[in-house]
């Protein structure tokens, strides 16, 4: 088997346990499209009510011509959308390391998320920690945001 595309819950709702996934491992998420009420939602949730993202006016006359979404909300849709691809007996997130901003994500942008696993570590016989390469890809193909997050993980029970 190949390990580029990855195992068992690619059809299934079963979480995958430390021990069912390997170093190389990818997945693909579902899309989703990045809209106006996304965008004013996550300013009235976080507080950041910065014009780039939502003065029409103001964003017309910046570098990118038009109101871009909030690096943390795409950020927020790597969680999310990565949450699921793939779905992981997950105890705890611990990090979020070496993220990079690359490009805006604009409002009417599709974008999903890639997932590699990078490194495993035990952490005792009940689980372990894995470390993912994810990267928040739009509909041009272009990676708008990429780095590590880490998690902790539980192993299947050994009998």
């Amino acid at each position: 088997m190949s390990r580029t595309e990855a195992p068992a819950n690619k059809m299934s709702n079963e979480p995958l346990y430390y021990d069912d996934v390997q170093v190389g491992d990818t997945w693909k998420s579902g899309a989703r499209t990045v809209t106006e009420t996304d965008v004013v939602m996550f300013a009235g949730l976080t507080g950041d009510f910065n014009p780039l993202h939502v003065d029409d006016e103001f964003a017309r006359e910046t570098f990118y011509g038009q109101r871009i979404a909030h690096g943390l909300y795409g950020t927020a849709l790597v969680a999310g959308l990565g949450s699921h691809s793939p779905l992981m007996r997950t105890e705890a997130f611990v990090a979020i390391r070496d993220w990079n901003f690359l490009k805006p994500i604009f409002l009417g942008d599709t974008v999903h998320v890639h997932t590699e696993v990078l490194e495993k570590r035990e952490s005792g016989r009940r689980r372990g920690t894995v470390v993912w390469k994810r990267q928040l890809i739009n509909q041009k193909g272009e990676t708008v945001q990429s780095g590590m997050f880490e998690s902790v993980v539980s192993k299947r029970k050994s009998t």
